[in-house]
């Protein structure tokens, strides 16, 4: 099958990438290298640089099967400053790739979808039937897409599925080249613990210590990189077996994936510490203002459907993060430069 994967550069998008390639697949990479680095682009990919409103050539000459799309911005606190960002980068450049899609009637899709489309839930775990209220700009624009997705499977005959997951962690270790995590602007528990353990980071901040789990701490869902890779190929066999929609109605799964059960902040810091045999130092501050004490996803849905369900543990992500962390150590004296998808 020839895939288009758009945000191809980036952490999820290379890794993705990297197993459509081991799995027979000819793909093609579509990436700005905004966040994300070419050098993250897996050997055999063909490599395009152009944003997702740049799509429309890309269409005409490729002769796509599916596009897997990964091209977005993700940072929570600057899609609350700067919401424009999000909306024109997210949505309207999602719906300048959808149509582009239509005019050269390619018609499979599965899109990077998040469980922020939820908000603060009611009840955890979170199932697909939940009500969807997101609390910032980045939820809503990607909300935006999968409603979008929904509209174009009934109207245009599209057969899309919508992934949707919190927190990715872990790396693909190999010995032809590893692929993991570089943020510019890192935000996420894992590579902030890392950072603490190899001493780039004084502590860490544990943002609330009073709620209502077992340790005082938030508790988060965890997925690794190659189990949520796992499950975009098995969403891509799903989406290209539904009818090609020739004119008549397409179809639209949105799966939830997640771990079923969770990780606190201190169970994630005593992996960290576990794992790199390092002190780790941790400093208790106040509760983040709406930050819900529980977040987990359900994976049933996904079981049932995509016969998926994550096989690789917190201290396997853990380990494996390290590892690619070590090695970006030793090739650099600024790991956390440059930024993904």
């Amino acid at each position: 099958m020839r895939v288009l994967v758009t945000g191809g550069a980036g952490y999820i998008g290379s890794v993705v990438t990297a197993e459509l390639l081991g799995a027979g697949h000819s793909v093609t990479v579509l990436d700005d290298l905004s966040t994300g680095h070419q050098d993250a682009v897996p050997a055999g990919a063909d490599f395009v640089r152009a944003s997702i409103t740049e799509a429309d050539p890309v269409l005409a000459a490729g002769r796509f099967d599916a596009v897997l799309h990964f091209a977005a911005k993700s940072l929570v606190p600057e899609s609350v400053t700067a919401p424009q960002l999000y909306w024109q980068n997210n949505t309207v450049g999602s719906l300048a790739l959808l149509e582009s899609m239509r005019r050269h009637d390619l018609r499979t899709i599965v899109f990077s979808s998040t469980a922020a489309t939820y908000g603060e839930p009611e009840t955890v775990p979170i199932l697909e039937s939940s009500p969807t209220r997101p609390t910032n700009p980045y939820g809503a624009s990607k909300l935006a897409v999968d409603h979008m997705l929904t509209g174009y499977a009934r109207a245009h005959g599209f057969s899309a599925v919508s992934l949707r997951y919190f927190n990715v962690a872990g790396a693909r270790i190999t010995p032809e080249g590893s692929l993991g995590e570089r943020h510019a602007t890192e935000t996420h528990l894992i590579p902030i613990a890392l950072q603490v353990a190899a001493g780039k980071r004084p502590v860490l901040q544990v943002n609330g210590v009073n709620y209502p789990t077992p340790d005082g701490s938030c508790i988060r869902d965890y997925i690794h990189v190659l189990d949520l890779a796992d499950a975009h190929l098995r969403a891509l066999d799903a989406a290209s077996h539904q009818p090609d929609g020739d004119g008549g109605e397409g179809s639209h799964l949105i799966c939830n994936l997640g771990s079923g059960s969770g990780s606190s902040v201190r169970e994630v810091i005593e992996s960290v510490r576990r794992i790199t045999g390092r002190p780790t130092p941790a400093q208790d501050a106040a509760n983040r203002p709406g930050d819900p004490a529980v977040l987990i996803a359900s994976n049933d849905k996904a079981g049932a459907v995509l016969g998926w369900r994550p096989t690789r543990d917190l201290d396997r992500m853990v380990s494996d993060a390290w590892d690619f962390y070590q090695q970006q150590l030793s090739r650099s004296t600024d790991p956390t430069g440059g930024g993904d998808v």
